[in-house]
């Protein structure tokens, strides 16, 4: 059976149409770095007081820095917060970094996960944490910072630098706080060029390896020998852990759950793992997202040519028959390639999910509303279910979404004037 695809060029949407005013006065505000040359916001969070933190990946003249900024709640910058409402650094000692996923802690304390480069060509997985006022927290890491080095250089990857930022695959980063403080994160390891395997890794609280997950702190996570790359986790309100991404060249789309103890959930899909082509087409998942009867809903993208995709299972990881025949439902956008790269679900259960299109010119942001059904929520953009739309003249790129209590989305990412600057924009609910 082959997947649904939907092709369709709506009526671009003016953003000043949607976007939310009261937000720094437009709706949209760029972040700014202090000292940077250019940013890429690729991550965004919502505290308990409704502040906006973003984390980036901040250009310098010394080379690429990771990046930690807070908002208030009108757009502007915290000046409370680091050194003018912002910090910038390195993880340790070395070439460069960058940040990719922000995490509000119970404590109140920020947790940032990203990379350490090596070198030009390596990285390693690496997190901060800072207090409320952006001081590194001392009983984290060393200094507040920490780079996971596995036994066998297994946390070591390959820097990805030929993918355009922002699309699917480039320098993966993604971590999860469970409810007890342990922290966990993903890597991927390049044995050699095409040779490459993923890493699931838990740390205690305090940075350090947590020996009791799988005997040593770290699973392998492969597939009949295969090449994995992981992309996103997620645990499940149960406390199992969902990994996702990609194996084999062409790509096929990529699942696999984890007991909390870190031994591979045989119950799910086949032998603990899941995974799909779109018809002809190669598939990745970047984001998983539960309903609250526990199914799963995937988005990602599928490739030649790069369409969004998403894709409903049910808790056992089995496809959603009712929802278009269990098969991934493919979005294109007119000719541009496009792709998913976030999703949340609201309170009503409906999944909000955002990514953009590729292509100079006519990179656009792109929404869209799914039914807890799976199904486009046609009430959502005037009856179409999705809409693309453009923050100025030059192009942008959404790469991370949050819902604040109010309703109202947020969306990080950049935009290309020149160089990349960090953007954040709140659209009405």
């Amino acid at each position: 059976m082959s997947p649904q695809t939907a092709f369709a060029l709506p009526a671009t949407v003016n953003g000043a149409e949607r976007l939310d005013t009261s937000f720094a006065g437009t709706g949209k505000t760029q972040v700014y770095f202090s000292g940077s040359l250019s940013s890429m916001a690729n991550d965004v969070a919502i505290d308990p007081l409704g502040r906006l933190l973003v984390a980036a990946k901040v250009g310098t003249p010394g080379g690429h820095r990771f990046g930690l900024a807070r908002l208030l709640t009108d757009g502007s910058a915290d000046l409370a917060f680091g050194i003018q409402g912002s910090i910038s650094g390195q993880f340790a000692l070395g070439f460069e970094a960058m940040a990719g996923k922000v995490r509000v802690l119970a404590d109140g304390n920020i947790l940032v996960a990203g990379l350490h480069y090596e070198n030009a060509h390596r990285t390693l997985p690496a997190l901060a944490m800072f207090d409320q006022q952006g001081c590194p927290v001392q009983g984290f890491g060393d200094n507040g910072r920490c780079v996971v080095r596995l036994p066998g250089n297994l946390s070591r990857g390959a820097r990805d630098a030929w993918l355009p930022p922002g699309v699917p695959g480039a320098e993966a980063c993604d971590v999860c706080v469970q409810d007890d403080g342990r922290i966990l994160l993903l890597a991927n390891h390049h044995f050699e060029l095409a040779d490459h395997v993923g890493m699931l890794i838990r740390l205690n609280a305090d940075g350090s390896l947590d020996s009791s997950f799988n005997g040593r702190g770290f699973v392998m996570v492969r597939h009949l020998l295969m090449n994995t790359c992981l992309s996103s986790l997620m645990v499940q309100r149960d406390g199992r852990i969902l990994v996702s991404g990609s194996i084999n060249v062409p790509e096929e789309g990529l699942l696999a759950r984890y007991h909390p103890d870190g031994q591979l959930d045989d119950s799910f899909a086949v032998d603990g793992f899941m995974t799909f082509k779109a018809r002809e087409h190669s598939a990745q998942v970047c984001k998983i997202v539960q309903h609250k009867n526990g199914d799963l809903h995937c988005f990602g993208s599928s490739r030649d040519p790069m369409h969004c995709l998403s894709l409903k299972l049910h808790s056992n990881g089995r496809p959603d028959i009712h929802c278009n025949g269990g098969q991934p439902k493919l979005l294109g956008v007119g000719r541009s390639n496009c792709y998913w790269t976030a999703a949340e679900t609201q309170p009503d259960g409906r999944v909000l999910t955002v990514g953009a299109t590729v292509g100079g010119v006519e990179a656009d942001l792109i929404f869209a509303r799914y039914l807890p059904s799976g199904q486009p929520d046609r009430s959502f953009a005037k009856g179409i279910g999705w809409f693309r739309t453009r923050l100025s003249h030059g192009p942008h790129t959404a790469t991370s979404l949050a819902i604040q209590a109010d309703g109202c989305i947020v969306i990080g990412g950049y935009s290309l004037d020149g160089n990349c600057r960090a953007v954040v924009a709140r659209y009405q609910c």
